[in-house]
């Protein structure tokens, strides 16, 4: 069972996205070309999605850091102290860290690790709530989707824990930051 509402919507989407997730799918993978299928690890030979096999892989020290922004209103922000939910960038901090715990639960092909480290910060800024999200582990494969996890639940909190004083919020700018590890080495967005 599923702990946290949120995580559960995300798996339980009405039969119209569904039928329209397919859709785009299918066509994704028609626009692509064999050689590109070959190389995006997650396609065997005929096309099809599969969990990449990671068990001859080196176990390496591995992080990811990314970060969301959520578009809040002059009156949600001033508001923020008062929420009577309780202090929503707490709850997000919280949510965001089960989340990067769950990955694996939401994410079809990730694989469960076992995280050595998962930080979640949120920081009131003119115009918002800027969330960024680490992870780490020493293992196979990387914390992307781990960290990107934690930012998009944490900012969906913020959204949950501060809705009934504005519709209009917007979630925005979910992003890879950086990541170090592995066989395809570092990226940071400040130097791509």
């Amino acid at each position: 069972m599923i702990g946290c509402p949120i995580l559960a919507a995300l798996l339980f989407l009405p039969q119209g996205w569904q039928a329209a997730i397919s859709s785009w799918r299918a066509t994704q993978e028609n626009r692509m070309t064999k050689s590109a299928k070959q190389r995006l690890s997650h396609f065997d030979t005929s096309g099809q999605a599969h969990m990449v096999d990671i068990g001859s892989k080196h176990h390496t020290h591995r992080t990811a850091a990314a970060s969301a922004f959520v578009e809040l209103s002059a009156a949600v922000l001033a508001a923020l102290p008062s929420n009577p939910k309780g202090n929503p960038l707490e709850a997000a901090r919280f949510a965001g860290i089960q989340a990067a715990k769950r990955t694996a639960e939401l994410i079809p092909m990730c694989h469960p690790l076992a995280l050595t480290h998962v930080d979640v910060q949120t920081t009131v800024v003119p115009g918002g709530v800027r969330i960024a999200a680490t992870a780490a582990t020493i293992g196979p494969t990387g914390v992307e989707m781990e960290a990107l996890t934690a930012a998009a639940v944490a900012a969906l909190t913020v959204y949950d824990m501060t809705k009934a004083l504005d519709k209009a919020i917007v979630i925005r700018d979910l992003r890879l930051e950086s990541k170090s590890g592995g066989k395809s080495g570092s990226f940071s967005r400040d130097t791509k």
